[in-house]
């Protein structure tokens, strides 16, 4: 997804400077027409060399009307023979179209001998590209051979006959070749627009994903906000007006990430989402446990990371009594592992209902492709432990360049507002039936 300075760029008209271009523009690619234009005026030229060679002697009207039919077979068949996917049509088709053209090829040879010599190259050219490899070689070879006899029987000398040789093998190459050409220029224009339909697909997972992520957290902590200030009206009217303005900073940072999802500027902090989950859960009257110790994470992985804990504080507010909750990242060993535990959790409860949302594979998706892992398990006395692990330094380089969906650093977010800046992903805490068969207290947001 090109960041927001690659859209300014495309939109000044200016090279983008974060990118490499590719050596070929798409402008600088043949286009199928052409490529199928090259190979019908190659196989014009071959044909009118034989034609004219025919009119230079000696040769009766008759004839010359019928080698000129012939011509027009052989042009015809070629063509069939060197369109893209020839070669998996029928067996009997082309294997009729095939003893055709080699009957066109060597019948005439009886009357013009030598001078219909080049149109063996087209029958060596069909051979190899519609017969098995295994057999197009050999035949072609056999065909190459077979053009020693006519300038023998016609008095030549060795290089003149091995002249004729030789050229009836390099038309077949030619013929080969260009046909070749015009497939796979074809197939690759095909390609690009498949790959064009895929890219628009991919962003609006994207766009769906992340539009989600950022929601779910932010519309849980505004309720979760909501709902204290309602009860904190009658008795505390200005630790309400407190909360009040906390919900404000919320929606609109709620705001702002909205509009930040459809130019991919995404970037977050999984510290400051610690701070945040913090000041969130001890709002909602939660008892609230940290063991932190990270240094230096990559920005993808700490992106990650941060949008994991983000689903999994969502769905333990919103599918769990919780009463206590430990919250810990650690890095050791080259990994880092994140691990949400909290209480509450009803083993009876099961969300059933569509749009349960799937938070979790979401996350499990991006944290395979980051090559780590994510693991949710119950245990006893209503916990629920939701465990992500991934490498602290991914292979593919630094954290500012492999993280295209997080381009810019995030603003940072103070420890007692939950409204930090969002990112895309989104696994889940207290469960998500399509991520583990046992029926889970939570779904994902």
């Amino acid at each position: 997804m090109p960041r927001h300075d690659e859209h300014s760029a495309h939109q000044d008209g200016l090279p983008d400077a974060g990118t490499t271009r590719s050596p070929l523009d798409a402008h600088d690619l043949p286009a199928p027409r052409l490529a199928r234009n090259i190979l019908t005026v190659a196989l014009l030229g071959y044909l009118s060399v034989t034609a004219l060679n025919l009119a230079g002697e000696q040769h009766r009207l008759p004839e010359l009307i019928t080698s000129g039919v012939c011509l027009v077979l052989i042009f015809f068949l070629q063509l069939s023979h060197s369109r893209p996917g020839a070669r998996h049509a029928p067996v009997r088709r082309w294997a009729t179209t095939l003893s055709a053209q080699a009957l066109l090829t060597y019948l005439p040879i009886a009357v013009f001998h030598s001078q219909w010599g080049a149109m063996a190259g087209f029958l060596a050219g069909s051979l190899l590209l519609l017969l098995p490899s295994r057999w197009a070689w050999p035949a072609y070879g056999v065909v190459g051979l077979t053009m020693l006899g006519p300038p023998t029987l016609d008095g030549l000398t060795f290089q003149e006959t091995f002249y004729l040789c030789l050229s009836t093998l390099l038309t077949g190459l030619v013929v080969f070749g260009l046909s070749r050409m015009t497939e796979l220029v074809q197939a690759l224009h095909a390609t690009r627009g498949q790959l064009a339909g895929l890219a628009v697909t991919k962003e609006r997972l994207r766009f769906a994903r992340d539009l989600h992520d950022l929601l779910g957290y932010t519309l849980s902590a505004i309720t979760l906000k909501s709902e204290l200030i309602h009860r904190l009206i009658p008795t505390h009217p200005e630790r309400a007006m407190h909360e009040v303005s906390e919900v404000l900073v919320i929606s609109r940072q709620s705001l702002a990430d909205v509009r930040s999802v459809s130019s991919g500027l995404r970037r977050m902090s999984l510290e400051q989402e610690l701070g945040a989950a913090r000041s969130l859960l001890q709002a909602a009257d939660v008892d609230v446990r940290t063991d932190i110790r990270l240094a230096g994470l990559d920005g993808q992985v700490d992106s990650m990371l941060a949008a994991v804990l983000r689903e999994a504080v969502t769905n333990l507010l919103r599918h769990s009594d919780v009463r206590t909750c430990t919250l810990e990242a650690v890095q050791e060993h080259g990994w880092v592992r994140l691990t949400v535990i909290n209480d509450g959790v009803d083993p009876a409860y099961r969300d059933e209902s569509p749009d349960s949302g799937s938070g979790l594979g979401n996350l499990r998706a991006r944290l395979l492709n980051a090559s780590g892992r994510l693991t949710v398990a119950r245990g006893p006395a209503g916990t629920f432990s939701l465990t992500a692990e991934a490498p602290a330094r991914p292979a593919g380089g630094p954290a500012s360049a492999a993280d295209p969906l997080c381009p810019e650093p995030a603003a940072p977010a103070g420890p007692a507002s939950p409204a930090s800046p969002a990112s895309p992903a989104s696994p889940a805490s207290p469960a998500s039936p399509d991520d583990d068969p046992r029926p889970l207290p939570d779904p994902a947001v």
